[in-house]
């Protein structure tokens, strides 16, 4: 299986971002990036660890070699550097175990909130492609399957006068953690916090498969959306491009209506 030209190789801590896709902020991190074959960034808060360069690693901040994770993404760097010698593109999900843990600490029941859902736990993929940019100007990550997928739907769509543009992609299990933990911070319980937010480890954008899909002038992730000749057309042909609408009303999951939020089923 081949894959897109871009991939980030995807890690339970540390993810390997291809280099050329980032802006500096610096001159010596321009230097950095500019050479970078890759660079490594912590999934907990998004800060760049270091650069992979010709030469070797280069540290991106202080202590690198007692960072968590790092031994297990350099492993996965050199398991990807052999495919990709051979051609060849291997998906495999990463393990649960982590999220597990940490929901376990939220003092989130998790049988009860399977049971109440309907939903279970979604696993990373580990390995990811770059799908263009979001709304934001954002690198968008996606399942190389649902990558190419998008690539196909847009195009389409551009064709019949119709400008779709992603939201969001792939979010991490550690992502919708911080979401948990900077609300928790602010006093919510975690039951207040589950009627907006899907629990870590739950969402359909952990897979990389989910999309959220917009369109010139409307409002993110509103409602509203189904208003628009966007949302009618990828009712009529987002399914010949395997994109199906997850949320739809009266779901059996107890989420609330998201005609933003479309899966692709071809991964």
């Amino acid at each position: 299986m081949r894959g897109p030209a871009h991939l980030l190789i995807n890690t339970p801590e540390i993810e390997l971002w291809p280099g050329g896709l980032l802006r500096a902020r610096s001159n010596h991190d321009a230097r950095a990036l500019a050479r970078a074959r890759h660079l490594l960034r912590r999934k907990r808060d998004g800060r760049f660890l270091a650069a992979d360069l010709a030469e070797g690693l280069l540290p991106l901040v202080p202590r690198l070699n007692r960072e968590p994770g790092l031994d297990a993404a350099l492993d996965a760097l050199e398991r990807a550097t052999e495919y990709r010698r051979e051609g060849l593109l291997q998906i495999h999900d990463l393990p649960l175990d982590r999220i597990e843990h940490r929901l376990e600490a939220l003092g989130l029941d998790c049988n009860g909130y399977q049971a109440r859902t309907g939903l279970d736990l979604v696993a990373e993929p580990d390995r990811l492609g770059y799908a263009g940019r979001d709304r934001f100007g954002r690198p968008l990550w996606l399942h190389p399957a649902a990558a190419r997928a998008w690539t196909h739907l847009r195009a389409a769509a551009l064709g019949d006068g119709i400008v779709l543009d992603a939201i969001s992609g792939y979010r991490s299990h550690d992502y919708q953690l911080g979401i948990f933990e900077r609300k928790l911070a602010r006093g919510q319980s975690v039951e207040q916090i589950l009627s907006v937010n899907a629990a870590p480890g739950y969402s359909e954008h952990h897979s990389g498969l989910a999309l959220d899909i917009g369109t010139s002038g409307e409002a993110p992730a509103e409602e509203s959306f189904e208003t628009t000749p966007a949302f009618a057309w990828l009712r009529e042909h987002a399914g010949g491009y395997g994109y199906l609408m997850s949320y739809p009303r009266d779901n059996p999951h107890g989420i609330v209506y998201e005609p933003w939020h479309w899966r692709c089923a071809l991964g």
